[in-house]
C-alpha cells in the first residue's frame, strides 16, 4: 500500500530534523514525506527540505495544513495517508502496520500513544487516553491518525476548525467504519503537560472536550485554550 505521511509544522526548527530523520527508514521503503509549514518565523521549512519529498506553505492551522498536504501530488498518488505531529515518533514498522490495519475492513485508525517523559502521572494519563479512545472510537492527533485516500476524500478531509479538528474527523469517520485501534505505540512529546502542569492540562482538555460535545463554538474553545496556555 502506497503511504504518504503529512507533517504539519509551526516553528519546529529545533526538532524538525530529528523528526524527519526518524522517518528516513520509512522513506527508504517508498513512503512519501510531506511537511506543511504554517508560516513559521524560524527556519523550519529550510531544515525540512532535504529530508522530505515535499515542503509546502499553507495558512496557519493544523487542519488547513493537513488538508494542504493531502492535496499535493505526492499525497494524491498514495493509497493511504498518515497525519503526524512534528513532536510524535512512529514505531519502526508503521508503514506495514498501517497497511495491515487498512486491509481488515477498516478505512481509518490510530495508534496507542506513549508520552516521552518519566513519572506515574504521565503513565496514568497515556493509559487513560488509550482506553478512552478505544471505548469511544475517537482519536486525537497525538495518536497519528491514518486513513485510506478514498475515505479521506469521501469525508472531505479535515473540517478547518481552530480546535478539535481531530475529534470532528473521528466522529465523521466512524460512520464509514470503526477505527483500527493499534496497540503499537507512537511516542509523543510530554512538553505540553510539563510546561503547563499535568493535572491543570488534563482538566483543561476535558473541559474543552466536554464543551465541544455540548455544542460550544470551536473558535471560542480555541481562544480559551490559548488563554489558559
Amino acid at each position: 500500500m502506497r503511504l504518504a505521511i503529512v507533517v504539519p509544522a509551526l516553528n519546529e526548527a529545533a526538532g524538525i530534523e530529528a523528526a524527519l530523520h526518524a522517518l528516513a527508514p520509512l522513506r527508504a521503503r517508498g513512503v512519501k514525506i510531506v511537511v506543511v509549514d504554517g508560516g513559521s518565523s524560524d527556519d523550519t521549512a529550510r531544515r525540512a527540505a532535504p529530508l522530505a519529498d515535499r515542503v509546502l506553505a499553507a495558512p496557519r492551522g493544523r487542519a488547513a495544513q493537513m488538508n494542504a498536504g493531502a492535496a499535493c501530488a505526492e499525497a494524491r498518488a498514495a493509497e493511504a495517508l498518515l497525519f503526524l505531529h512534528a513532536d510524535t515518533r512512529l514505531p519502526p514498522e508503521a508503514d506495514r502496520l498501517v497497511a495491515q490495519a487498512l486491509s481488515a475492513r477498516r478505512c481509518w485508525g490510530r495508534f496507542d500513544v506513549r508520552l516521552d517523559a518519566p513519572g506515574w502521572p504521565l503513565r496514568l494519563i497515556e493509559t487513560a487516553m488509550n482506553w478512552r479512545s478505544r471505548a469511544t472510537g475517537i482519536a486525537t492527533g497525538d495518536q497519528a491518525i491514518f486513513v485510506t485516500r478514498a475515505a479521506f476524500d469521501a469525508l472531505g478531509g479535515f473540517a478547518e476548525l481552530p480546535l478539535m479538528e481531530d475529534v470532528d474527523f473521528s466522529r465523521r469517520a466512524k460512520r464509514l467504519s470503526p477505527p483500527a485501534a493499534l496497540r503499537e505505540r507512537v511516542s509523543t512529546s510530554a512538553r505540553r503537560w510539563q510546561r503547563h502542569g499535568v493535572w491543570r492540562t488534563v482538566l483543561l482538555m476535558w473541559r474543552l472536550r466536554l464543551a465541544y460535545f455540548l455544542g460550544a463554538d470551536p473558535a471560542q474553545l480555541a481562544r480559551r485554550y490559548r488563554d489558559a496556555r
